[in-house]
């Protein structure tokens, strides 16, 4: 039933008639997830696996948030039974295998009256890969890097990957033994399409290996793939391979997927937040395209406001083309062309526009995103960096580091994509 997403009150009737349950969570919150799912199954639970973000070599304070975060996450969840295998996001690597390969084990041991439950959260796709056979872990990651730096979408990126993979585009649910599945799902996809979210492990999949091929062309990045990912997509394309699941496929008649939590909510509960601090709240609409080009749209809109204590408040996932060396994230870059264009079109406004990752990490960074106002980019020329440099440079994150423009939180244990608050005539 894989069509769309049924009611959550369809759950305790799928657990109450397995004769066991057998869990896998990953994401960024995929350590809250599981505790709570295990509270929950108590007996039933047969085997889980966690699957946690790693902590990054990206820099010290981010090392510092994320070894707190591991060291309390692994002392709380999955007390009784199972494992947490901590694993690379945004990128991939062995880790990410090993993860992949240690869930899939884990999962032949069920059976066909038992129940799967998979709980996916944002960075579910690189926190568990497994390449397809004649495909080398380098060079997926090669392809899913040069992706990322093309702007690629988010979209585009797991079309791609599921199109690679041993356990994307509905192929996960081959290795649960023919057991019921059940996914719970925390979307950071604008949307909610299943395929998309965590690569559709769960789910099955409208795209072909021709749109896995048109996606690398179209970014530019066919030509200079790794010669084992163009020929095993040519393959794939001539009928050689095994395809990803299709939406009719009948082993779907036993999925359940439940969206538990979106970026709908997220704002709702920012729009009564606005609400009760006496903002009038503003619903805008999604971000999507070039970081760049949103952050200027965004201040622009946001200089046109003539009502008193406005709080605009939009989600999405805009991307970033990287063409510069810098340190940044696709929030803090969204800032950085906003705090450009509000000092050249409304100088003289009171308008402070938070643009940030509800994940609390924003690139490879220890930001969640960045707070851009009017009087950003002069506060940049005391402290002596060029905001005009940093955008052309995707230096983002270190031009904000210089004027204290940061927003900081650490790993906040959910995802449901970007989101933007700002505050105007206040």
């Amino acid at each position: 039933m894989d069509g769309g997403c049924l009611g959550a009150d369809h759950v305790p009737d799928l657990i109450a008639g397995a004769s066991r349950v057998w869990m896998l969570a990953v994401g960024k919150a995929a350590a809250p997830m599981a505790r709570e799912i295990e509270r929950r199954i108590g007996d039933k639970l047969a085997d889980a696996i966690a699957v946690i973000p790693k902590v990054s070599p990206a820099t010290t304070e981010q090392v510092s948030i994320l070894k707190k975060a591991a060291t309390s996450e692994r002392a709380l969840i999955l007390k009784k039974k199972g494992r947490v295998l901590a694993s690379s996001h945004p990128v991939p690597d062995e880790s990410s295998e090993d993860a992949a390969r240690a869930a899939c084990e884990m999962l032949h041991g069920a059976a066909a009256d038992d129940l799967v439950i998979v709980a996916l959260s944002g960075g579910a796709s690189a926190m568990l890969t497994w390449p397809a056979e004649g495909i080398a872990l380098a060079d997926k990651i090669a392809v899913n890097q040069a992706l990322l730096k093309a702007g690629a979408s988010i979209r585009e990126v797991n079309v791609v990957r599921k199109h690679l993979s041993a356990v994307k585009g509905g192929r996960l649910i081959r290795h649960c033994g023919g057991a019921r599945v059940l996914g719970l799902i925390l979307s950071d996809v604008p949307g909610n399409d299943l395929a998309t979210i965590g690569s559709g492990l769960t789910a099955g999949d409208w795209s072909s290996f021709g749109d896995a091929v048109a996606v690398m062309k179209r970014r530019g990045i066919w030509g200079r793939a790794p010669e084992s990912v163009r020929a095993y997509l040519e393959r794939a394309m001539a009928g050689e391979t095994d395809a990803t699941v299709k939406c009719n496929d009948p082993i779907l008649e036993r999925v359940t997927n439940v969206i538990i939590g979106d970026g709908e909510v997220a704002l709702e509960g920012a729009e009564r937040a606005a609400a009760a601090l006496g903002y009038h709240p503003d619903r805008w609409i999604e971000m999507r395209g070039e970081a760049n080009d949103v952050g200027v749209a965004i201040a622009k809109s946001l200089c046109e406001v003539r009502r008193e204590r406005v709080c605009a408040i939009a989600s999405g996932e805009p991307v970033v083309t990287v063409r510069g060396g810098g340190r940044g994230g696709r929030a803090q870059q969204c800032a950085l062309a906003a705090a450009i264009e509000l000092s050249e079109t409304g100088p003289a406004r009171r308008i402070t526009a938070l643009f940030a990752g509800t994940d609390g990490i924003d690139g490879p960074t220890d930001a969640a995103g960045a707070f851009a106002s009017p009087g950003t980019v002069a506060d940049g020329d005391r402290a002596g960096v060029s905001a005009a440099a940093a955008l052309i440079r995707n230096d983002s994150y270190n031009f904000f580091k210089a004027v204290g423009g940061l927003f900081v939180t650490g790993p906040t244990g959910t995802n449901v994509s970007d989101i933007l608050v700002a505050l105007v005539n206040y």
